[in-house]
């Protein structure tokens, strides 16, 4: 009764496809961007920050690049925390290196650092699919973890292999405690999430979308396979490299080439299967169960009086983990998303059942 459409009217077509057509969406998103960015700095305390909403944050960013890859455009990748790495440390040595470099500039250059990466090693996307093309892609993950590794110039010649970032500043403001810090992911995720948004709802996406539903039919039609599967590629990489230089400026602080290793290349794509294929909300769902699952499996063994070891525990995660992967592939492929999908079309009707 609350969730309808009644009364309604749209007289354009600019208000049939506006991004938020029904009142009650516009409200709830109003709704949430207030709490996001004023209640939520005043309520949280400083371990919430840190452990929880920063890196939601930043990995709902890096979910929503490997998204347009991998839901929207059909191209899989295992290579994301390779593109993460590049724009990380692209934007430390535009920072250490040209003197008085912007903060925001800085984020850009490492976004189009990887883009530079991620077009690359996408133009085997142009000849194989599926499964090749997953290799292709990890192989890009080992040669940037080696790349990492072995050359000097990437850390700046530091003899351990780790870099650091202190003092944030962009527009004379700096960003040191993590209400800060937090205020300044949201912003740029904000952002980022409204413009995939409207890319994906218009005429590159739904060339995108064409090329993940059949390649060969799109081509016939008139779609031009390269230039969809490389601007694919190309988006993507820039929104992940973006990702990856606020994960070591912002969260990390200072970090070493295992901080982008392979496994947050998985971790990545389990968040866009759990949270939704093809949806930029799925990113975040995805992006808050994989950050959320850690800290519940911690602490429902000592509210339930359980003793559970770190070991245990951390084995427990990647049990249900693996679970959730295949429960989601099988029942529910759309993953969250798709839940969610339904309990508003449910709330349209309800209490009616027609």
């Amino acid at each position: 009764m609350f969730y309808r459409e009644n009364g309604q009217f749209k007289s354009s077509y600019r208000a049939d496809v506006a991004l938020f057509p029904i009142a009650q969406d516009r409200w709830a998103m109003a709704g949430l961007l207030a709490l996001a960015f004023i209640a939520v700095p005043s309520l949280a305390s400083d371990y919430l920050f840190r452990a929880v909403l920063i890196p939601f944050l930043i990995l709902a960013l890096a979910a929503i690049g490997l998204n347009i890859l991998v839901g929207y455009c059909g191209q899989i990748s295992l290579g994301t925390g390779a593109f993460m790495a590049v724009g990380a440390y692209a934007a430390y040595n535009l920072q250490v290196r040209v003197e008085g470099m912007p903060l925001l500039l800085s984020l850009i250059g490492g976004g189009l650092a990887a883009t530079v990466c991620g077009v690359l090693f996408g133009i085997p996307s142009l000849r194989i699919r599926g499964l090749y093309l997953a290799v292709a892609t990890l192989a890009a993950q080992f040669f940037i973890d080696w790349f990492t590794n072995r050359v000097p110039w990437v850390t700046n010649g530091s003899s351990s292999g780790s870099v650091s970032i202190s003092g944030l500043q962009m527009l004379g403001y700096r960003f040191d405690t993590p209400v800060q810090k937090y205020l300044l992911c949201l912003s740029i995720v904000a952002v980022f999430a409204l413009l995939a948004k409207n890319l994906v709802r218009g005429a590159i996406g739904r060339e995108w979308m064409a090329m993940r539903d059949m390649d060969v039919a799109a081509s016939v039609i008139g779609i031009r396979p390269v230039h969809a599967k490389l601007t694919a590629f190309a988006v993507s990489s820039f929104i992940v490299g973006v990702a990856g230089a606020l994960w070591g400026f912002v969260h990390l602080g200072s970090w070493e080439p295992a901080a982008f290793g392979i496994d947050k290349s998985f971790q990545l794509l389990f968040m866009v299967i759990i949270g939704g294929l093809g949806s930029i909300a799925g990113s975040f769902f995805g992006a808050a169960f994989i950050v959320l699952l850690p800290l519940v499996l911690n602490y429902v063994p000592h509210w339930l009086g359980l003793s559970l070891s770190t070991a245990t525990a951390s084995q427990l995660e990647h049990m249900v983990f693996g679970a959730l992967i295949v429960f989601f592939l099988i029942v529910e492929p759309h993953g969250l998303a798709k839940l969610w999908s339904t309990a508003r079309q449910k709330l349209r009707l309800w209490p009616f059942p027609y």
